[in-house]
């Protein structure tokens, strides 16, 4: 599968595209990076070096791979982390560019807003771009549970809710939902569930809930799930393999008290999935 992707970029750890391109490599994927902002490292560190990405220059790297005549060989294109508001328009330019020559290109949209514990950490700008410009083109969309409640306007504490608020979403745009992070007052202390529908079928998994967070985590997550889904359009088990890998990761994450996602010394988690955890048709 080649799968273009659109994210943030950072030299010192993971998060963006330097949490997204070498899982999905190591998933067999080729993947074709596009930046929209250069930084040094995340912004969780508090300060940070490098420029964001003006929209014109993204849409400059779209043009030339476009005149590589490239277009139709694109089976995915994932975004993440827009950096500033102006880059929705060039994301939504890009699909549609990519759809009007290969309609069977799937556009993932990891709607990066912010979580429950932190509350929104991107620009005041980007959430009502991303719910009223971008996820609408949307072909698969990977929110956490407090991404999913803002896009839909919805409460989410209860499955019930979760699953009403997904389809809220669908009406929006898109078929495939990937709701990271699930909590819900069946959920154990020591658990965290993900929520893939895919149209009308609805999966669920359980996994450990590792004791810490980590920045890129959420990227993992997204693009492997677009990489899997891309590729097997079963939604079940791109939902198995992807909780699979990523706890693998956590957990070596964990175990190694890093404070950045240890993707390299994971890579067999993402070529080799265990596939330990069983997946729930509701």
């Amino acid at each position: 599968m080649n799968i273009l992707s659109i994210q943030s970029h950072v030299t010192f750890g993971h998060v963006g595209n330097s949490a997204a391109v070498f899982p999905l490599q190591r998933a067999g994927h080729e993947v074709w990076p596009i930046h929209t902002v250069n930084f040094s490292n995340h912004t969780g560190y508090g300060d940070w070096g490098g420029p964001m990405i003006p929209a014109e220059e993204v849409t400059a790297i779209v043009d030339g791979i476009e005149k590589r005549g490239a277009f139709p060989r694109i089976d995915a294109i994932l975004s993440g982390y827009q950096g500033g508001p102006d880059i929705a328009g060039a994301i939504v330019d890009a699909v549609n560019r990519i759809k009007a020559v290969n309609p069977s290109a799937l556009y993932a949209c990891d709607p990066v807003m912010g979580n429950a514990k932190s509350g929104c950490f991107v620009s005041d700008e980007i959430p009502p771009l991303l719910r009223d410009k971008v996820v609408p083109v949307a072909d698969i969309i990977t929110p956490n549970q407090f991404e999913l409640g803002y896009l839909t306007d919805s409460e989410v504490g209860t499955l019930e809710q979760t699953l009403a608020a997904v389809k809220r979403a669908q009406e929006i745009g898109p078929k495939t939902v990937l709701v990271t992070s699930v909590q819900r007052p069946e959920t154990g202390e020591d658990e965290i569930e993900m929520l893939a529908v895919d149209g009308e079928r609805a999966f669920l998994v359980t996994t450990p809930k590792l004791p810490f967070k980590r920045n890129g985590s959420g990227d993992v997550t997204a693009s492997l799930f677009t990489g899997h889904y891309v590729e097997t359009h079963d939604a079940k088990e791109a939902l198995k393999r992807t909780a699979s890998s990523v706890f693998d990761l956590l957990q070596n994450t964990y175990e190694a008290d890093s404070q950045e996602l240890l993707l390299i010394e994971s890579q067999d988690a993402f070529a080799h999935p265990q596939l330990q955890f069983q997946v729930e048709e509701l």
